[in-house]
């Protein structure tokens, strides 16, 4: 997961200053660029730290991390359920 939020570091500088750039020209277009860059780059890291709390929470707590996610699951489904609508109803 180094690899990722290493890529998303980069990533977010390189957005930065493409939305410096875009400040300095006046150009709107490249600082939107820029912006969506940096948040891209942003989202990235904070995926790759997701992964990593997920695995030491399931080597440290594995019987907590499964009921977790099943409940998660099951709140999904019930979502999901609701959201397809039952025209029987």
């Amino acid at each position: 997961m180094e690899t990722t939020k290493a890529e998303g570091a980069v990533r977010e500088a390189v957005g930065n200053v493409q939305e410096t750039v875009g400040n300095v020209i006046g150009d709107a277009g490249e600082q939107l660029s820029g912006k969506a860059k940096a948040l891209c780059g942003k989202s990235q890291q904070l995926y790759a730290d997701a992964v990593e709390v997920a695995r030491d929470s399931m080597v440290e707590k594995p019987m907590a991390t499964l009921a977790i996610a099943a409940a998660a699951g099951f709140a999904l489904g019930v979502l999901w359920s609701w959201n397809r609508g039952d025209p029987d109803r």
